[in-house]
């Protein structure tokens, strides 16, 4: 179905067609037939279907053409920065000869830049909770005329720890009677399901199905690989692809900064984007990334929800993600608006056993090949030091809700700042000098990786054959024997070889102070007990 064969407003239909969208997606489809009935919607819709621009045209034609929510304005809640900034950017694109007004209002930026453009009027307000609490609470953000909510990833809202927040919120806005509400979901889950009981009235319930959209689209490879080979697989994949635009997802925020150094010092431009950055760092770095300028971006799960790129070439997951799920919404980034893509994930024995979970959710067994010595790259960064920075949210002190976050932080004695309380002496990049190569010939052959004529019969063994195979290469301390096993969590490497040896001398051969004292030392120590 079309656009232009609904009965929307004439100046909203201008921005659409500006937008370039012509045919509805099918969630756009069914949540615009929904809310033209004035229904509550609970919506669950994977990233990359259309769900940004569906809930933006359908809340900016309500408020143009209903005459019972007059004059009401729209609060959109979304988890993260990257995401309110991406729906802002939709929403000025959809709403510009319409004469509505709107502004994104996040956490890290400048207070009173936000307080001022609420000075001058805002229509859609699109914001994280706690920042959209702190102006609340500071008297600088009316909600008591809010005629639509959204609610946006209402999974990931959960996921972050933002429900308390939003509970908070949607108390101090006008009643379920009085406002129309939608909720987005990529997941359905028993908490979403609460919070769409809650806060909705009867609502219409709309499913999406997205599994079509990320198996049968995308070109996916899986290839069983040791830790200690990661890297240098990554390296040969880039250099024989040469993607234009490449996503590498790792599960920890400290291995994303990791590998994006790595591949700097192998003279690749990379950038990494971990929720703790400073905002200012990272919509310069999502500017750069989608004019073209950096191809390649090293990221988290949380951190990636709301990156929105046209035409992303490549995804890697250079680490299995911990939930299934999370497998789609990564690899559904390279194939959106029914376009294809390539996806490739690296399997090590680390993180083996998350691949039969994933291969039940997407009711597919991922083609595996051989990772030879040929597919990889010379490592110029192997067995170097990376120094980590310091990055911690970047709270304005004039907020209130910064305030009394502070006085929690003082009053519980943790530290805001982790990352800062590491000793400023920190090295920088640089090889250990006092690497024991006895450990590590010993550290290298305790490590379990597949042969090449093992991962070649993976391709064609069943889920069972493979977890039978797993367990006799691997057993059940796969995991812990790979996070003592010379390398710090995170990635960075430890001088354990000297040390451990050192450690092992001293408990041998222990020191007897007393021994070593004359007749008149010993004479004196007596008496000093005493």
């Amino acid at each position: 179905m079309k656009f232009s064969e609904f009965t929307l407003n004439e100046n909203l239909q201008k921005g659409i067609d500006g937008a370039g969208y012509v045919d509805c997606t099918p969630v756009q489809e069914q949540v615009l037939n929904a809310s033209q009935q004035g229904r509550d919607l609970y919506v669950q819709s994977q990233t990359g279907t259309g769900k940004t621009a569906a809930f933006l045209i359908s809340v900016i034609n309500e408020m143009l053409t209903r005459t019972d929510l007059a004059a009401r304005k729209a609060l959109i809640m979304v988890p993260t920065r990257e995401l309110a900034v991406q729906v802002e950017e939709e929403c000025v694109k959809l709403s510009k000869d319409t004469g509505l007004t709107c502004a994104s209002f996040y956490g890290g930026v400048g207070y009173d830049r936000q307080v001022a453009l609420l000075k001058k009027g805002v229509d859609i307000i699109i914001g994280t909770p706690g920042r959209v609490i702190d102006l609340h609470e500071g008297n600088q953000m009316n909600l008591s005329d809010i005629g639509f909510l959204v609610i946006d990833e209402a999974d990931r809202m959960f996921d972050m720890g933002f429900y308390p927040e939003l509970s908070r919120l949607i108390k101090v806005l006008p009643s379920s009677e009085r406002r129309q509400t939608m909720l987005f979901s990529a997941t359905l889950n028993i908490n979403v399901k609460n919070l769409a009981w809650e806060y909705t009235r009867n609502p219409a319930e709309i499913t999406i199905e997205a599994q079509n959209i990320t198996v049968d689209e995308i070109d996916q490879v899986l290839y069983h690989v040791s830790s200690d080979d990661k890297m240098k697989l990554l390296l040969g994949i880039i250099s024989r692809e040469n993607p234009e635009s490449l996503i590498i997802f790792s599960n920890t925020k400290k291995s994303c900064e990791i590998i994006a150094k790595r591949l700097r010092m192998n003279s690749i431009e990379a950038e990494f984007i971990i929720g703790d950055l400073p905002q200012k760092k990272r919509l310069a770095i999502m500017d750069s990334f989608k004019a073209g300028k950096t191809k390649c971006l090293v990221a988290t799960d949380v951190a990636a929800r709301g990156i929105d790129v046209n035409d992303l070439a490549m995804v890697i997951n250079y680490d299995l993600p911990n939930e299934a799920e999370n497998y789609v919404h990564r690899i559904g980034r390279t194939a959106r608006a029914g376009k294809s893509g390539k996806a490739y994930t690296f399997c090590s024995e680390q993180d083996v056993y998350s691949l039969p979970a994933i291969e039940r959710y997407i009711e597919k067994q991922i083609p595996s090949q051989v990772a030879d010595s040929s597919l990889m790259v010379e490592d110029k960064s192997a067995g170097t030091y990376i120094k980590l920075d310091s990055y911690h949210e970047d709270y304005n002190d004039k907020s209130e809700f910064g305030k009394r976050r502070q006085r929690e932080y003082e009053k519980s004695g943790r530290s805001r700042n982790r990352g800062n309380d590491r000793s400023k002496g920190t090295r920088g990049s640089g090889r250990y000098s006092a690497r024991n190569d006895d450990a590590r010939k010993e550290y290298k052959r305790d490590r379990r990786v597949f042969s090449e004529e093992e991962t070649a019969a993976l391709a064609s063994m069943t889920t069972e054959e493979r977890m039978k195979l797993y367990k006799e290469k691997f057993g059940k301390a796969s995991y812990s024997s790979a996070r003592t096993s010379g390398k710090k969590k995170g990635g960075n490497y430890k001088k354990n070889g000297a040390a451990r040896k050192s450690s092992e001398k001293t408990v041998l051969k222990p020191v007897k102070k007393t021994e070593r004292k004359g007749l008149f030392g010993r004479i004196k120590s007596f008496f000093s007990k005493k």
